[in-house]
C-alpha cells in the first residue's frame, strides 16, 4: 500500500531554480550555463560515454527531467524512464578547413539552443576538426540544474589528473535513485492536489512559523522584526530600480550571440590585485569597466558610469543547494582615468556591495515571486535587465592540468548567459591562467571584436 506521506517527499525545485525555469517564458532570459573547452587532442569517446554514465548514478539530478507544475506549486524532478546517456553525449566534426573561430560559434550556437524539456537538461558535445589534431569540449547545463561553481563541482565527474587513469569496473555502478521511491514517477492527481494547497498557503504559514516562534521566545521580537523590515527594504530596492541602463549606445537587445575568448595570466594580475590592497575579482571588474568605457570612447561618445551586475557565490561547507549565489548591482566609473584609479575606485565600491545589508539574495527575491504569475515575473525580470547594462561572474576552477578521456585541457573557456543584458563576461581559472567567455548581444555591441580587444588590453595596462 502506498506511503501517504510520499506525497511530502517529491523533490520541488527550489524557490530559485523555479524562478529561472519560468523566466524562460522570455527567450532573452534563457539561463543556459557553457563552457567551450579546447583539448590537445580527440578524447576516447567511448570512454566519456562510460564515465558520464558513471556520473549519473552518483549525480541524481543528471537522470532527471522536470515536471510542468500546475497552479502555484514548484515544477518537480523525476526520474527519465527514458534516459539515455548517448543522447546527451554527442560528437560533431566541423567542416574543413576549420578554425577555432568555428568552434566559438558552433559552441555559441549550442549554448543558445534551448534544451528538450522532456529530457534531462545538460549535454556534452565533443567537437572534432581542429587543426593540428585538436578537439574541443562543450558542456551545456540549464542553471536550475547547478550554478557556475557547482557547474565546476559536476566536472570533476568525467575530468581527470592524469592523461590515463585507471577505469573504475564495468560493473562498479547501478544508477538508483539516491532519495525516496517518489522519485521514480510522475506526480500523480493526489501530488498534485496536496502541493497546490501547500504552494497556496506556503507564505501564510511561512508566517505562522514566525510568529509561533516569537510566541515560545518573545525576546526573538526585535531580531525578526528587524530582519523582516530589512528583508522587505531589499526587495523593494531591487524591485523599485527602473532607471534605464546608462549606456547610450547598448539599448538594442535580442537572441543573437558571439562568443569572443581571451586569456590573461593568472599570477600577475593576483598580485597587482593584492598590492592594491583588493582581490583578483576587483582586478577582473575593473578590467570589464576600464574596457566598456573605452569601447563608447571609441565610437565617439562618452560615458562616466555603467550598471553591471556581479555575482557574488554564497556557497560554504555546509551549502546543499545547486545553486548558491547573489547578484550585487554596481554603477562602475567608465569615464577617463587610470586602470589603477577606476581599480581603488571600484574596490570600494564592491567591499560596499558585500557588505549592504539591502542587498536581495536570489532566494529571498525567488521567494517573494514565487507567489506571483509568470507572467509578472518575466515582464519584472524583464524590467530589471533594462536597468542592467552589463554582467560578470567570477568562478574558481583548477590549479593543475587536467584531463578528459586521455586529452589534455589547454583551456576551458565560460559562457554565462546574458540574461537581458549587453554581455556577460565570465572568468574561469585554470592552471596559471584567467580564461574569461565574452558573451556578447550583437544587437547592443555591434563590434564584439574590438570589445574583446580593449578587454586584452585593459589587463595588460593593470598587470603592467
Amino acid at each position: 500500500m502506498p506511503d501517504p506521506s510520499a506525497h511530502s517527499a517529491l523533490p520541488r525545485m527550489t524557490d530559485a531554480e523555479s524562478l529561472m525555469w519560468r523566466l524562460e517564458k522570455d527567450p532573452m532570459l534563457s539561463s543556459n550555463v557553457s563552457t567551450v573547452t579546447l583539448l590537445d587532442r580527440v578524447p576516447d569517446f567511448d570512454r566519456l560515454v562510460r564515465r558520464m554514465d558513471r556520473a549519473t548514478a552518483s549525480v541524481v539530478r543528471l537522470r532527471q527531467k522536470v515536471a510542468p507544475a500546475i497552479g502555484p506549486t514548484a515544477p518537480a524532478w523525476v526520474d527519465d524512464r527514458d534516459f539515455d546517456v548517448r543522447h546527451h553525449v554527442r560528437r560533431t566534426a566541423l567542416p574543413q578547413p576549420a578554425t577555432d573561430r568555428d568552434v566559438f560559434d558552433l559552441a555559441s550556437a549550442i549554448t543558445s539552443a534551448p534544451f528538450d524539456r522532456n529530457r534531462p537538461l545538460w549535454e556534452l558535445v565533443v567537437i572534432e576538426g581542429l587543426p593540428g589534431g585538436r578537439a574541443a569540449f562543450v558542456t551545456k547545463f540549464h542553471h536550475t540544474l547547478m550554478d557556475g561553481e557547482g557547474g565546476v563541482r559536476v566536472s570533476l565527474q568525467f575530468l581527470d589528473f592524469e592523461r590515463h587513469p585507471d577505469e573504475p569496473p564495468a560493473d562498479d555502478h547501478t544508477a538508483t535513485p539516491a532519495s525516496p521511491a517518489s522519485h521514480e514517477r510522475e506526480p500523480n492527481l493526489g501530488d498534485l492536489v496536496v502541493d497546490f494547497t501547500r504552494s497556496s498557503l506556503r507564505v501564510p504559514l511561512t508566517l505562522a512559523k514566525e510568529l509561533t516562534g516569537l510566541v515560545l521566545d518573545p525576546r526573538k521580537a526585535p531580531a525578526a522584526a528587524v530582519a523582516t523590515y530589512d528583508a522587505v527594504r531589499a526587495v523593494s530596492k531591487v524591485l523599485g530600480e527602473t532607471g534605464k541602463a546608462r549606456s547610450p549606445l547598448w539599448h538594442e537587445r535580442s537572441v543573437n550571440r558571439r562568443l569572443e575568448v581571451l586569456r590573461v595570466p593568472f599570477d600577475p594580475t593576483r598580485r597587482v590585485a593584492k598590492d592594491l590592497g583588493g582581490t583578483l575579482n576587483t582586478a577582473f571588474l575593473t578590467c570589464a569597466a576600464h574596457a566598456a568605457g573605452a569601447y563608447h570612447r571609441a565610437k565617439g561618445i562618452d560615458v562616466d558610469e555603467l550598471r553591471t551586475t556581479m555575482a557574488i557565490s554564497t556557497r560554504d561547507a555546509s551549502t546543499t543547494a545547486n545553486n548558491a549565489f547573489s547578484l550585487a548591482r554596481l554603477l562602475v566609473p567608465t569615464g577617463p582615468m587610470s586602470v589603477t584609479e577606476r581599480f581603488l575606485q571600484i574596490d570600494e565600491l564592491t567591499r560596499a556591495a558585500k557588505a549592504d545589508k539591502l542587498s536581495a539574495s536570489l532566494d529571498l527575491l525567488a521567494g517573494v515571486a514565487a507567489t506571483l504569475p509568470t507572467s509578472v515575473i518575466t515582464r519584472i525580470a524583464r524590467q530589471q535587465t533594462q536597468t542592467v547594462d552589463f554582467g560578470t561572474s567570477n568562478v574558481r576552477g583548477s590549479p593543475v592540468p587536467l584531463y578528459i578521456a586521455g586529452a589534455k585541457i589547454l583551456a576551458n573557456h565560460p559562457i554565462g548567459p546574458t540574461a537581458g543584458t549587453a554581455f556577460n563576461l565570465t572568468l574561469l581559472s585554470y592552471h596559471g591562467s584567467l580564461d574569461m567567455g565574452l558573451n556578447v548581444d550583437t544587437a547592443a555591441v555591434d563590434e564584439p571584436e574590438l570589445l574583446r580587444s580593449l578587454l586584452e588590453q585593459a589587463f595588460a595596462e593593470l598587470v603592467t
